[in-house]
């Protein structure tokens, strides 16, 4: 049996062992971690190897003695696999104290069970060699992420968040099926192979239905809604795996479908690249606005993944108007804003996590304060904010760098090419402020200051797998930051397995200038690290006096009179109005002496606001008035069956 299987059997183990021993609450969590850590990291090794040596492989299952389950792995697969294995190895290991409710045993257990099942089959989508196999694996990502988002189920915000995402998992899936159907009609095969001999009508209109459906996973605009809604959700290491690795995945089957159907048409690339910048600037504007820290971080990820499909689809274009260096650029900047991003938005999941968990709100504006007696969450929360903020010498730079000298590429072309290239590095200087604002935001209502409510004064930060966890990542976005050329050349092999026709692109200058700013940067830093430890070693014995800090004529300063998330981000927000409209609550102020009033803002997602009111309401009541059919008789039923067969007869 090959490692990578191996490797599932052991983590299906580790999932399936704590159903027998629920009850015990420690020994349950005990095994599950170890089980499917375990598995995760021979999966991660194994994977990382294959990568390195350029390997390949495929094994074949019958199923249901009729159907061929086809899986190959190939360097865009061991790419994929090794982000997926780590990233979930990371999370296990922070659910041992993060799941610290003997009361919910039962309930924690069956989790253990759906996050192996998430694991497995995320890893088996990216290996998966014909569409049976593609399917089944996609169906059951589906499914446990499903019952993973309804965890806290009593919650009727959390159920209704859970069906939102099911629902827009089945209607990607059955684009998906569509894009699949076509294929197959054109073929008369499961397999992806005989992709590159169709019709381009045909082509195009598979990628089309292809793109909508992997678009709806990875929550591109406006595709993105039920994302907001699912993560904050979902218990944090499993929002960290699903906004760090699951939405991947649709990026994966982007990248695979455009790689088997051989066709490089500008129109793809324009496609990806105009989505690109719609989400990226959309997806960070809406999370400027939000008040919920994990809302926000959910919102985060549909900018970061419009930055991966900014590279993706300078990339396209550079293939399309024979531009190597271009194309390489842009796919190997976009792949390693894939990894970058599992690293850092998992890192802010978890640090959100630990930060839920010890003062028991998501609310920003209730925090303040918490540096103070978090300073490894602080830290490695800043670490990971500096990363998606895309600021050397930290990861996020990296990626975003080579996109840029990608797109810089692309402003040589003519025409549309060079008009998409221009507005995809304004796109990309847009996200990066905003970015820097939201996270200055974040991190400065949230762990500097005062502590705004009771849940945040004097809370610690104890539980060790937590903390591990945190560095871990943090340690990674900063040595993918200062040394990244062995992660830049990762990316390049996984990009050779599009087969673009070209040979080996000469990307060591590139590399060069990379390595060269974030050793800059690091040697900025280390400068400043070195001034305060000469500061702290002067001062170590002479008193040092503290007092408040002046508070304009006020003697009686109060936590209110400190910004708040919403005053810091307004003046920005109010910019973005049409497309980020605010509903404001603010009862007028009457009379001499007047009662108590309040203030509430929140920004309207335009996606969500108008998909209620022209496809949601609509359907809703489309299916009100066929309730008819529904009406329990089970002849009836049979007879629906029969002649749905029937009718499929005259067409097979």
């Amino acid at each position: 049996m090959d490692l990578f299987f191996l490797s599932l059997v052991i983590i299906i183990l580790g999932g399936a062992l704590p159903l027998s021993i629920g009850r015990r609450f420690a020994a349950m969590k005990t095994a599950a971690v170890a089980g499917i850590g375990a598995g995760c990291l021979l999966g991660c090794i194994d994977s990382g190897f294959k990568l390195s040596q350029t390997a390949r492989f495929s094994a074949s299952f019958d199923y249901l003695k009729t159907f061929s389950l086809l899986f190959q792995m190939d360097s865009l697969s061991a790419f994929f696999l090794v982000i997926i294995f780590a990233i979930s190895f990371v999370a296990t290991v922070y659910s041992y104290h993060y799941m610290n409710s003997p009361g919910k045993s039962f309930r924690t257990s069956v989790n253990y069970f759906f996050f192996s099942l998430l694991i497995v089959s995320m890893a088996l989508v990216v290996t998966a060699g014909n569409m049976i196999a593609f399917m089944l694996s996609w169906e059951i990502m589906s499914l446990s992420s499903f019952f993973l988002v309804i965890y806290n189920y009593q919650t009727a915000e959390n159920r209704r968040a859970g069906y939102l995402y099911l629902v827009f998992s089945h209607i990607g899936a059955m684009s998906i099926l569509t894009a699949f159907g076509i294929l197959y009609g054109y073929t008369g095969s499961f397999g992806f192979a005989g992709a590159g001999s169709i019709t381009d009508t045909g082509k195009i209109l598979i990628f089309i239905f292809a793109f909508i459906g992997f678009g709806s996973k990875a929550g591109v605009f406006p595709f993105h809604v039920w994302l907001p809604h699912a993560h904050p959700a979902a218990p944090s290491h499993i929002s960290a795996v699903m906004s760090g690795v699951m939405i991947k995945v649709g990026v994966y089957g982007i990248l695979r479908i455009y790689s088997i159907l051989h066709f490089h048409t500008p129109l793809f690339g324009e496609m990806v690249l105009i989505a690109g910048m719609v989400s990226g600037i959309l997806g960070v504007v809406y999370a400027l606005g939000q008040s919920d820290l994990k809302r926000l971080l959910a919102y985060s990820s549909v900018e970061n993944i419009g930055i991966i499909l900014i590279g993706i689809g300078i990339g396209m274009i550079g293939v399309s108007s024979n531009q190597p260096v271009m194309a390489v650029l842009g796919f190997a900047g976009g792949l390693l804003h894939v990894m970058n991003h599992s690293l850092f938005k998992s890192l802010l999941f978890l640090g959100a996590g630990i930060v839920l968990q010890k003062t028991g709100t998501r609310s920003i504006e209730a925090l303040g304060g918490l540096f103070k007696n978090m300073k490894i969450s602080g830290a490695t929360f800043l670490i990971g904010s500096l990363a998606i903020c895309g600021l050397p010498p930290f990861n996020g730079f990296v990626g975003e760098f080579l996109i840029y000298l990608g797109g810089f590429k692309g402003v040589s072309l003519e025409k549309t090419s060079f008009a998409l290239s221009l507005l995809g590095i304004v796109s990309l200087a847009v996200i990066g402020g905003l970015s820097l604002a939201c996270f200055s935001r974040v991190v400065g209502i949230v762990f500097q200051g005062e502590p705004r409510s009771p849940a945040a004064v004097g809370r610690d930060e104890k539980g060790p797998t937590m903390l591990i966890s945190m560095l871990v990542p943090a340690a990674f976005c900063i040595l993918i930051g200062v040394f990244p050329q062995v992660f830049i050349r990762s990316a390049v092999k996984a990009v050779s397995s599009l087969e673009l026709g070209y040979g080996r692109i000469p990307l060591e200058p590139f590399m060069e200038m990379t390595g060269n700013i974030t050793r800059a940067a690091m040697l900025f830093l280390a400068v400043l690290f070195l001034v305060l430890a000469l500061r702290t070693f002067l001062y170590r014995n002479k008193p040092v006096s503290r007092s408040g800090t002046w508070g304009c004529g006020f003697t009686q300063p109060t936590v209110k009179m400190q910004y708040t998330g919403s005053s810091y981000a307004a003046s920005i927000l109010d910019f973005f109005r049409p497309v980020a409209p605010r509903l404001e609550d603010h009862p007028l102020i009457r009379g001499r002496f007047p009662q108590k009033t309040h203030y509430r803002s929140s920004i309207h997602d335009i996606a969500e606001l108008h998909m209620g009111n022209l496809i949601i309401r609509p359907i809703l009541f489309l299916f009100e008035r066929l309730h008819w059919i529904q009406h329990g008789d089970i002849h009836l039923y049979i007879g629906y069956i029969l002649l749905a067969i029937i009718v499929l007869l005259f067409f097979v």
